[in-house]
């Protein structure tokens, strides 16, 4: 089995355990998706980035319980898709990103400059 990679290189790390993250339920931030949405990007969601979401239609504070989903709080980590980042970023509403847990897949869509701006922590 291949090892996962971060967009440092390195191991990918888990983005969060609770709540649990990733398309696959996994807590890692990927998909197997080709297009925008890959779920790649381990996001810090601030309350004005989750404020900010729920304004354009993607209400990540809203509870899913069908899915075991609670509903997201502020400095919570979760795994964000491209399209879903890329939209913030041009509205200036990008959430800090912790690139030690997002998928290297991400650099075929978004480049490692721009990730690093919106990095956590020292990378």
């Amino acid at each position: 089995m291949i090892e996962a990679k971060n967009v440092l290189g390195e191991k990918l790390q888990i983005c969060s355990k609770r709540p649990l993250a990733g398309f696959n339920h996994d807590g890692m931030c990927f998909s197997s998706g080709d297009d925008y949405e890959i779920q790649a990007i381990c996001i810090q969601a601030s309350k004005e980035f989750l404020e900010y979401s729920a304004s354009i239609g993607n209400d990540l504070m809203e509870p899913n319980f069908q899915y075991n989903f609670y509903g997201l709080k502020p400095n919570q980590f979760w795994c964000l898709s491209a399209e879903r980042f890329i939209q913030a970023h041009k509205d200036g509403m990008a959430p800090k990103i912790n690139l030690h847990a997002t998928h290297d897949k991400i650099l075929e869509i978004i480049d490692l400059e721009t990730l690093k701006s919106y990095a956590l922590g020292d990378f």
